[in-house]
């Protein structure tokens, strides 16, 4: 990692983290960042279809975040094989425009995932936005992780850290 964003194996790193879930639109998932004291931080809670729901987000709070230059993000982590997404936001708003990729931990080993900033879409609400310009990451301002696409129940992904390449 040439700019480690969060190294989790420092308890205060998770404490920049909030819970964004489909509470906000009438939803009842419900999701955390927290800090393990083997070393990482854990994004867990449970993901629940009743009242239209069906995603739970952590997001980090604004700050400078970015690396002019980066052609990837780096997430070290391990998890229960379920579908996650990784999110760039270019701006401090709370509803705004923002950038997805998706990855699934292979295995309960550490691993290592390189997503290339290129296959990162812009997406408003859950939806593709067409269009909008390209993730620059030198404006890269917080940084959320996701899970959704109808993974009803219980989910843990571990992270160690997150950085930009």
């Amino acid at each position: 990692m040439r700019t480690t964003l969060f190294d989790f194996t420092d308890p205060s790193a998770a404490n920049v983290w909030h819970a964004i879930d489909d509470r906000v639109m009438g939803g009842i998932s419900h999701s955390t960042l927290r800090h393990d004291p083997a070393g990482h931080a854990v994004f867990e809670g449970t993901v629940s279809l009743e009242r239209n729901g069906g995603f739970a987000s952590v997001r980090s709070s604004p700050g400078e975040r970015g690396l002019p230059g980066a052609e990837a993000c780096l997430i070290e982590m391990r998890g229960d094989n379920k579908e996650f997404k990784l999110c760039l936001l270019t701006d401090d708003g709370f509803d705004s425009l923002n950038y997805q990729a998706s990855f699934a931990p292979k295995g309960t080993d550490w691993q290592t995932l390189h997503l290339p900033l290129a296959d990162f879409r812009a997406s408003f609400r859950g939806r593709e936005v067409t269009g909008a310009p390209p993730l620059d990451p030198a404006c890269i301002r917080q940084v959320g992780l996701m899970i959704a696409a109808r993974q009803a129940g219980p989910f843990a992904l571990d992270i160690r850290r997150i950085g930009l390449a």
